[in-house]
């Protein structure tokens, strides 16, 4: 017997009407706000490329028709279908066959499930954006079909259940500009391939499992701006030299392995860097001969064994919102423009005095 069921009731006409669920009642939202977009674009806009539609149909099945897919139907072109967009009507729209999928999204619905069908997405050639976000039931290894898409810029896979390594067939990708694979269950080294990539500017690879040293050219070919995470994995070896040469805006290698020295990472040269976190390591440098460049928001360095002293400039930082040097071997009077920070950001260091610690012995 089924207890606390909601039965459909008659209204006033005697009709009777089904109540929806917040998730089926968002879907027919989603679907007929398509239809209305249908209805009112104009039958230039509404063309869609047969290939890419029967390569998203495709796709649809290979995870056994989700309700995610609920506007993906014949009535609707898949230009219009939710987390597809297709490029800008052109003249060339009817030689090619209808507009061309160059974004697919697939996020936040824990009932898309099964492996990523790469087959069936390597057939969407102009695609450029691929995104699977927040679906935890996306499973298996990255599929080495992704390596066709020649056009491919963006290439997020991220809070998944995703597995295996990071494989060196991303090196093919020559278009891509970043690549987001957090919060997975990636193992295995970082692909030396990906070093390659002539337009690779951000790669977060944060929060899996990743063992091995950092490839030494990695982002080498970033150009102005350059973003790395690295953070929650078991990376070992040394923050490459070659680092010196790129352009960071931000870095985070927390919590691995790492040793030696990161003194690279800085420097008055990198009038861009914002952000550092390189807590949680077993690096080793003079903190004293560190320059940091004026505008550095954020610095974690704590849990390291870092010595000497906090150099006197990173109290004249206008732009410094946190800093954290605990858990170090650090030593000497803080400069004054520390004293604005929280105590336990200087916590456990051999013999730092200054506030906001305690003052200096005479």
């Amino acid at each position: 017997m089924i207890m606390n069921q909601r039965l459909p009731m008659p209204d006033m006409d005697g009709c009777v009407t089904f109540p929806l669920t917040r998730p089926h009642a968002v879907l027919l939202v989603l679907v007929l706000l398509a239809a209305a977009a249908v209805a009112t674009a104009p039958a230039s806009k509404q063309q869609c490329h047969s290939g890419d539609r029967a390569a998203l149909l495709a796709v649809k099945a290979s995870f056994g028709n989700a309700s995610y897919f609920v506007s993906w139907t014949a009535d609707i072109p898949c230009c219009h279908w939710f987390g597809v967009r297709c490029d800008a009507t052109s003249s060339s729209a009817t030689a090619t066959g209808g507009r061309r999928v160059v974004s697919l999204a697939i996020m936040r619905d824990a009932g898309v499930s099964g492996p990523v069908p790469g087959a069936a997405i390597a057939r969407l050639t102009g695609l450029q954006e691929l995104l699977f976000l927040h679906v935890p039931g996306l499973s298996g290894a990255i599929p080495p079909a992704l390596a066709r898409l020649s056009a491919l810029t963006d290439l997020t896979i991220s809070r998944t259940g995703v597995s295996g390594p990071v494989s060196a067939f991303l090196g093919e990708l020559r278009a891509l500009r970043s690549l987001d694979l957090s919060f997975n269950a990636l193992t295995g080294a970082i692909p030396a391939s990906l070093a390659a990539l002539p337009r690779l500017a951000s790669i977060n690879l944060g929060r899996n499992r990743l063992t091995g040293a950092i490839p030494p050219l990695l982002l080498s070919k970033a150009g102005p701006e350059a973003f790395l995470t690295l953070s929650h994995n078991r990376l070992s070896g040394t923050v490459p030299a070659e680092f010196a040469a790129v352009s960071f805006v931000q870095v985070d290698l927390s919590r691995n392995a790492l040793t030696g020295d990161a003194s690279v990472l800085f420097g008055g040269g990198r009038t861009l860097l914002v952000a550092v976190n390189l807590s949680r390591n077993a690096l080793s440098f003079d903190m004293s001969r560190l320059e940091f460049p004026e505008r550095l928001a954020s610095l974690d360095v704590s849990h390291n064994a870092i010595r000497g002293g906090v150099p006197a400039a990173a109290g004249n930082l206008s732009q410094l919102m946190f800093f954290n040097v605990s858990y170090n071997q650090l030593c000497g009077e803080l400069p004054s423009g520390m004293a604005s920070f929280e105590v336990y950001s200087f916590r456990h260091n051999k013999c730092l005095c200054g506030a906001p610690l305690p003052a200096c012995q005479a």
